[in-house]
């Protein structure tokens, strides 16, 4: 049987009246074979009931069965035939959950089931009457996930109030009066939003990407700093070791030749006394030889020259001094300390012009100023007053510390500078937000003032202990730079180009501000000139 339904073709299984394969084949009293439907349908338009191949003629309406073993082959010719022609699952494709071989391509799924058919698996859905009330919709994956948890139905709509997908049950019950849509048509709308989001994904991940870029330029920079840092620190140490080992070597000669003159003299004095001695014993020689002679003569002639002795020097006045090598280190450090100022100048010539890249504008805020106190319209200066204004209470102001504050607030790296130029006293710096502002204020770090302070008696870092700072010849103009994360607070002679004082490990929690005290004038109108917030000038 297998054999010969290997070797038949379709025409074996074929009706000779729809010529197509047998549908549910019957056999005629004659032998011959028919689908049902075809051999039904043709007696029912004829008056005699004959074979239509061999036009045997039958008193009776024929009774029809089943031909059970040809329906079996042509079942099984029929599978194999739309199993071949069925084409197996590509990708994005629902497979057949049936197949256990070869997978082929699902064309339905069955909401009853929950299951997706190629087409040959599919033929009882078509054929059993029971199987025929099932419903058959376009393939889809994942069924289980498609169906609603609680009604165990297709989602098929949207709820447009919840966001959801519901099922036809869920639109009579819990979203009844919720708005929904079918899922095809809110599709529609979410993939139209799609381009927007797109678009806005796209210019969200292009900010990304410039910030990317913008931090690995600035770890760039910083690298290029640090190797200018290094490359500038090993040249000025290397210089300062230079001389240092100048100034060695110039101390070791000058020593050296100290002593060295100190034993050539001893040397000479050395060599004086030994032919001294040397003559001296020669004397002694003779005088011995002679106190033997018994030749009356010859002993008084020999005798007279040796009454008188020979040239000697009075020794009692000689010594030799060691030299004296006092304020020879002291010159050589002198001349070291020198060199070291001239690096020192450099180098904060150099460290100036960088801070001075973190210029901020700021303006002096009215509503923080003591009453006593006059702003310029551009907010710009400021300076003691003959006059004590009414103003209304703003809790910024000072009310008795005749300072102010500036508008903008810093919590990064900026510098600013200040003249300070005709003043006879003054104080500056920065100040956190929380300061005091009621009644006596107290300037220390640990009330949030970093500030110096300048008169008659000198000037002084407000710090607690206070730090004496050495008197600036004609100081004009003060700069101020504040690294917050650092924790460092500066202060320089900007027309000298040098370093006044820095504030190390300084604690930053809040927003800082530039603080300004102008100081009193006297009666006769000293100390008058204002503070002035002046723009940075690189050429300076």
């Amino acid at each position: 049987m297998a054999c010969a339904n290997a070797n038949w073709s379709e025409e074996n299984f074929s009706c000779s009246i729809c010529l197509d394969v047998f549908s549910s084949p019957v056999s005629t009293p004659c032998g011959h074979n028919f689908c049902r439907t075809c051999i039904t349908k043709y007696w029912d338009e004829q008056v005699k009931y004959k074979c239509p191949v061999c036009n045997e003629l039958f008193n009776t309406r024929p009774d029809l069965r089943v031909n059970t073993l040809l329906s079996e082959m042509v079942d099984r010719f029929g599978t194999s035939t739309r199993v071949k022609e069925q084409p197996c699952v590509g990708q994005a494709e629902v497979p057949c959950d049936v197949c256990t071989g070869t997978q082929l391509k699902a064309v339905k799924s069955c909401l009853v089931c929950f299951t997706s058919y190629c087409q040959p698996h599919l033929e009882p859905h078509q054929r059993v009457r029971v199987l025929k009330k099932h419903r058959l919709v376009e393939p889809m994956d994942r069924l289980e996930d498609r169906m609603c948890k609680k009604h165990d139905r297709l989602l098929e709509l949207f709820c447009q109030t919840e966001q959801v997908c519901v099922c036809q049950f869920c639109t009579e019950k819990d979203h009844m009066s919720h708005p929904v849509v079918p899922l095809k048509e809110e599709y529609e709308v979410k993939t139209a939003q799609l381009g927007k989001i797109e678009a806005e994904v796209q210019q969200m991940i292009q900010e990304r990407q410039k910030n990317i870029q913008e931090i690995k330029d600035t770890v760039k920079l910083n690298k290029a700093d640090a190797d200018r840092e290094i490359a500038d620190g090993v040249q000025v140490l290397t210089a300062l070791m230079r001389c240092i080992e100048k100034c060695q070597d110039d101390l070791n000669q000058m020593v050296k030749e100290r002593l060295k003159s100190t034993e050539k003299q001893a040397e000479g004095l050395i060599k004086e006394l030994e032919q001294e001695i040397e003559d001296l014993t020669n004397r002694s020689s003779e005088v011995k030889q002679l106190s033997h002679t018994k030749d009356h003569l010859h002993f008084l002639q020999a005798f007279r020259s040796l009454k008188n002795p020979p040239p000697t020097r009075d020794w009692t006045t000689v010594e030799v001094r060691p030299p004296s090598y006092v304020g020879t280190l002291r010159s050589s450090l002198d001349q070291l300390e020198e060199t070291l100022n001239m690096a020192m100048k450099k180098l904060c010539d150099a460290e100036l012009k960088r801070v001075q890249q973190y210029e901020v504008d700021a303006t002096l805020d009215p509503d923080t100023a003591h009453p006593n106190l006059i702003l310029s319209e551009d907010g710009q200066q400021v300076h003691e007053g003959d006059v004590w204004k009414e103003l209304p209470d703003n809790p910024k102001r000072f009310t008795q510390g005749a300072c102010v504050l500036t508008r903008q607030s810093f919590s990064w790296r900026f510098y600013f500078e200040v003249q300070v130029k005709d003043k006879t006293g003054w104080c500056l710096g920065v100040a956190r937000e929380s300061i005091h502002r009621i009644g006596k204020i107290i300037v220390t770090p640990e009330t949030g003032h970093w500030i110096i302070t300048f008169n008659k008696d000198g000037m002084v870092f407000r710090g607690n202990p206070a730090v004496r700072l050495p008197l600036r010849a004609e100081l004009q103009k003060v700069g101020v730079f504040v690294d917050y994360d650092e924790g460092l607070v500066s202060f320089y002679d900007v027309e000298a180009r040098v370093h006044i004082y820095s504030a190390t490990g300084c604690t930053f929690s809040e927003p800082l501000y530039l603080i300004l005290f102008p100081g009193l004038c006297d009666y006769e109108g000293n100390n008058s000139a204002p503070l002035i917030i002046s723009p940075v000038n690189q050429t300076d």
